[in-house]
C-alpha cells in the first residue's frame, strides 16, 4: 500500500505513547533512581553492553550500591567486581575494566569523570554508543547513541538508509531534529524490543505503519 510521508514529530509521538506499558530502557531507569553521574552511568553501560536490560538492572544495582563513587570502585578487587555483576555477559573482561577506568578517574580526575567526550573514549573499551548515553543521560549534552534497536528501526522506517550503527548514527546526527537525539534511544529502545521486533515485528498493530516503509521486513505480526 501507499504510504504517508514520514512525519518525525508524529513518529515520536506515537512511539511514546506506544512503549508506555513497557519497561524504561536500563541506563534511563538507573538515572531516575538516583545513579545518575557519569561514573555510574558509565559502569552501568559497560554492564549492559551484549547483556540484557533485565540483568543489566540487577548488576549495576549491586555493584554501585557497593561502589558508587570512582574511590569506592577502585577499592575493590576486580574478582569482588566479577562476582557483583554475575550473569552479565562477558564478565570477566568488564570487571578489570571497570575497575581500572575507576583507578583513572582517582588517579587523573580526582575522583569524578567529566562529561567530556574524548576523556569517556579515552578509557579503553568505551565507544560512541556508551560515551553518548553518559554524556546524554548524566550531562544534559545533546548526543544520539545508537544501539541495535535505533539502528534497527529507524533503517526500517526508511527514515535512514545506513548498513552500520555507527553510520545510522551519522546519518541522524544530519537529519533527527536536535530536541530527538537523545530521545531516539531512550524511546527505541523498548520500542524495539516489545513492537517493532527484529524477527517477525508486530506490524499489524503498529502505530506507524501507515508511514513505515518497513525496509527489510518479509514476515510479520
Amino acid at each position: 500500500m501507499d504510504k504517508e510521508p514520514f512525519d518525525i514529530d508524529r513518529a515520536m509521538h506515537l512511539v511514546t505513547e506506544a512503549v508506555r506499558p513497557y519497561p524504561r530502557a536500563a541506563l534511563f531507569e538507573l538515572a531516575e533512581d538516583g545513579f545518575d553521574t557519569p561514573f555510574a552511568q558509565l559502569v552501568a553501560c559497560i554492564i549492559s553492553i551484549r547483556t540484557r536490560d533485565e540483568v543489566t538492572l540487577v548488576a549495576a544495582r549491586r555493584l554501585l550500591a557497593l561502589a558508587r563513587t570512582p574511590e569506592a570502585m577502585a577499592a575493590l578487587a576486580p574478582r569482588t567486581i566479577e562476582d557483583l555483576i554475575r550473569p552479565c555477559t562477558y564478565l570477566e573482561a568488564k570487571a578489570p575494566q571497570i575497575h581500572r577506568i575507576a583507578e583513572a578517574a582517582v588517579r587523573a580526575y580526582g575522583g569524578a569523570i567529566p562529561c567530556d567526550e574524548a576523556v569517556l573514549r579515552s578509557f579503553a573499551g568505551v565507544g560512541p554508543k556508551c560515551a553518548h548515553l553518559v554524556l546524554g543521560i548524566a550531562c544534559g549534552q545533546p548526543f544520539i547513541s545508537v544501539d541495535v534497536h535505533v539502528h534497527r528501526v529507524t533503517n526500517r522506517w526508511g527514515y535512514v538508509a545506513a548498513r552500520r550503527p555507527e553510520t545510522t548514527m551519522r546519518a541522524l546526527e544530519e537529519r533527527l531534529p536536535r530536541r530527538y537525539w537523545l530521545d531516539i534511544n531512550r524511546l527505541l529502545v523498548p520500542f524495539g524490543k516489545h513492537v517493532c521486533t527484529g524477527q517477525r515485528p508486530r506490524c499489524s498493530t503498529c502505530p506507524l505503519l501507515s508511514m513505515c516503509q518497513q525496509v527489510g521486513v518479509t514476515t510479520h505480526r
